[in-house]
């Protein structure tokens, strides 16, 4: 039976869970007010923090779910992600829309990737 790891963990959830050689991100949000464009950045920097934390890198990720608060936003988000994704290493990938924890966050980030 293989260990799971957790990392930057509080009362409600972990940033980081490893498993059988799989990292499992929390949500990743930016800073809330700013652009999508802008949020998408921070929180792309997010998720390559936390994966080199855990072994790994966006050439590894396997899945990514985006959510746009507004579908309107898909054009701008997509213009920071498609720039950001490594040539040949697109992962599977699902965006959809939802309410976000404040009205002030237009996209969140949840990625699942493998580590080196």
């Amino acid at each position: 039976m293989s260990d799971i790891t957790r990392h930057h963990t509080g009362e409600r959830m972990s940033q980081i869970v490893t498993h059988n050689g799989t990292v499992y991100l929390a949500g990743q949000v930016g800073t809330a007010g700013d652009t999508v464009v802008d949020q998408t950045k921070t929180c792309l920097e997010k998720v390559d923090a936390l994966l080199a934390e855990a072994g790994s890198d966006k050439t590894r990720i396997l899945q990514a779910v985006v959510w746009l608060a507004d579908m309107a936003d898909f054009a701008e988000m997509n213009s920071v992600w498609d720039a950001w994704v490594a040539p040949g290493h697109a992962p599977a990938r699902a965006c959809g829309e939802a309410k976000l924890a404040t009205p002030d966050y237009k996209v969140e980030f949840i990625i699942i990737a493998a580590q080196a």
